[in-house]
């Protein structure tokens, strides 16, 4: 290490406190507009453990950031543990620049450790130079405009690394002039963080940490004078911390449905839109949030698929802003939707999305001879709107209790339900929402329902996940559960069967995380195949967050885009696990093929199996 003079030290001291200063100035001003936003009312700092345990994987692990983007995000992952490396490297430099260096280069430690930060050194160098290869040459598409502050942070990290490694060229060791460069670089990389997006660096791990604790968890409103997210009033310190963390990586947009399919909505312009409605009106604002910063017209053009919240890196969690966001326009009648207007009569009139007189659901209940759930049976099954009403709906029904007879499962159906109030949700419309939740809940009260299983991942999730803030449902379960636990007792077929390529809905998988139990039915009767897009990662069909009941799409089709990757993979079968998905495909297959390969619920596949061989579906 290089002795310096003290004048030289009395001129880092000034630079360092100019440079910590300048720090400061800019993020006080965000950290007051987060702490001034509106407090989350339902935020608990419980379960620690798991917050513990997400902290560890995604930040310090960086789980999320690999699995997704394997090769960059190894790249990113690099970066990051050589900072964390560089934090005893960084804090003995400084004291060097006032001759307290604690880092001694002789004996074990000190050399060790040196040593260790230069082959970080190499590894973040290397790293960098990639992502910022990647960045302005290949620049996909997702990362959005080239941005100069990306290049400007990229430059210095690289210098970071480089002055470093350059005090182990023999003769360099006590350079002045590589102290200086290296000090002047961190000094000048300091105060540019919170002015960029890099300001993630301080945030995200605060983030993750904090995030809501349940995937795309629809925070309950504060009382009557809660209308969701209006006006900057309305931005809570959640909302805020997010906004303020994007790192702009355009992973939400490169898997969002609707931004894909030439759509309006980016997920990453909506925290982007937040961040800027922040910076310009602050939080205590009564100006509209809906309007030059965000856009009402995208906001309702989304899925609700989660694809964007369990990509984001950094705690983002797109969909309750989303959700507060449509809360904001419907509750203060800024939302003016013939369609939209049409579905929430339709709940409150006829208790069901479709509009149906309740005495169809009746018909369908006699003509199937399906027994009335009076607390003896083991189930009770819920038939929901699409398995009461739908035509198609009505034949996965239809099926799953040829299963339950086949098996000798005792189940029973409500004479009277409702339908959950899942689009009302999804679209912002909470009281006809917290409606339908409680007339159903006293329902399945008075039924003595103990168990429940529903053939509509959309219901598992409301009743399982929404309906607690009016009271506790019975537990409830997918179909595709159900039917994998029962997998021994389903007889087999003679024969290899079809290739039949399954679509994971994403109310089951991303929000769920069921992904084996259906595929573990479809396996039994046929040869799985699975589309480019499954999993964690697959492509939504495009009826979720109410959109199924608002009529024709802007752009391309999000069920055709999706249907053309199912019918490439050659399956003679298309295998749902949800009923709105079927739906959403019973057109678009035929749109996108001549010969449209089958399209199947997982339980019209086992049921085949009880049925005669020239019955069978497949």
């Amino acid at each position: 290490m290089p002795q310096l003079s003290w004048p030289e030290s009395a001129l880092f001291l000034v630079l360092l406190a100019a440079s910590i200063t300048g720090f400061w100035l800019r993020f006080r001003k965000v950290w007051q507009v987060i702490r001034q936003s509106k407090k989350d009312p339902d935020f608990r700092i419980q379960p620690v453990a798991r917050r513990v345990a997400d902290f560890i994987w995604e930040v310090m692990l960086q789980g999320k950031v690999i699995s997704q983007r394997p090769l960059p995000g190894i790249a990113h992952a690099l970066v990051f543990w050589g900072f964390c490396v560089f934090a005893l490297i960084t804090a003995n430099h400084f004291a060097e620049g006032v001759r307290l260096g604690f880092l001694d280069h002789t004996g074990f430690f000190g050399p060790f450790y040196f040593g260790l930060a230069a082959l970080f050194a190499i590894a973040v160098a290397v790293s960098i130079a990639g992502l910022a290869f990647r960045r302005y040459v290949v620049r996909p598409k997702w990362l959005g405009p080239l941005s100069p502050e990306s290049g400007i942070i990229a430059l210095l990290i690289f210098l970071l690394m480089i002055t470093y490694l350059g005090t182990f060229v023999p003769g360099w060791e006590s350079s002045r002039l590589l102290w200086w460069a290296h000090t002047l670089t961190i000094l000048v990389f300091l105060p540019l963080v919170p002015h960029t997006k890099h300001l993630h660096l301080v945030l995200s791990p605060a983030t993750v940490f904090l995030k809501r604790d349940t995937f795309s968890k629809i925070p309950p409103l504060a009382g009557d004078d809660d209308f969701g997210l209006d006006t900057g009033k309305d931005i809570t310190e959640l909302v805020s911390l997010q906004a303020f963390t994007c790192v702009e990586c355009g992973r939400c947009s490169e898997h969002c449905p609707a931004t894909n399919t030439g759509k309006i909505l980016n997920p990453k312009e909506i925290a982007l839109g937040v961040r800027g409605y922040l910076n310009e009106f602050g939080p205590a604002s009564e100006e509209p949030l809906l309007g030059a910063h965000l856009s009402q017209e995208a906001v309702f053009q989304c899925t609700t698929c989660g694809s964007c919240e369990f990509q984001c890196p950094v705690g983002v969690q797109h969909l309750p802003m989303i959700i507060g966001l449509r809360r904001g326009a419907v509750n203060t009648g800024k939302w003016e939707d013939d369609y939209g207007t049409k579905l929430f009569l339709n709940l409150e009139r006829n208790g069901n999305a479709l509009g149906f007189s309740s005495s169809e659901r009746d018909k369908f209940i006699q003509k199937q001879e399906l027994p009335i759930f009076d607390g003896s049976q083991e189930y009770c099954l819920w038939l929901g709107c699409m398995g009461a009403y739908d035509p198609q709906g009505r034949e996965i029904i239809t099926s799953l209790v040829q299963v339950f007879r086949g098996l000798n499962v005792s189940f029973g159906v409500l004479r009277k339900e409702k339908c959950t109030g899942d689009p009302a949700r999804r679209l912002g419309n909470d009281l006809a929402f917290g409606q339908l939740a409680e007339s159903n809940l006293e329902t399945l009260r008075q039924g003595q329902a103990k168990r429940i299983v529903s053939i509509c991942p959309h219901c598992v999730r409301t009743i399982g996940t929404d309906w607690s803030e009016f009271g506790q449902a019975p537990p409830i379960e997918h179909h595709s559960e159900f039917l994998a636990r029962h997998l021994d007792q389903l007889p087999e077929r003679a024969g290899q069967g079809e290739r039949i390529v399954y679509h994971d809905p994403c109310y089951l998988g991303r929000y769920r995380n069921v992904y084996d139990a259906p595929r573990d039915v479809v396996s039994k009767y046929g040869t799985l195949a699975d589309p480019p897009r499954s999993r964690e990662r697959s492509f939504c069909c495009g009826a979720g967050g109410g959109l199924a009941f608002l009529g024709e799409e802007k752009g391309k089709r999000i069920s055709a885009e999706r249907a053309e990757e199912l019918v490439a993979t050659g399956a003679s079968v298309v295998a749902a696990a949800c009923p709105f998905c079927n739906t959403m495909f019973r057109d678009a297959l035929a749109g996108v093929s001549a010969t449209p390969p089958k399209l199947l619920d997982i339980a019209q596949i086992a049921a085949a199996s009880f049925a005669p061989k020239e019955a069978s579906d497949l």
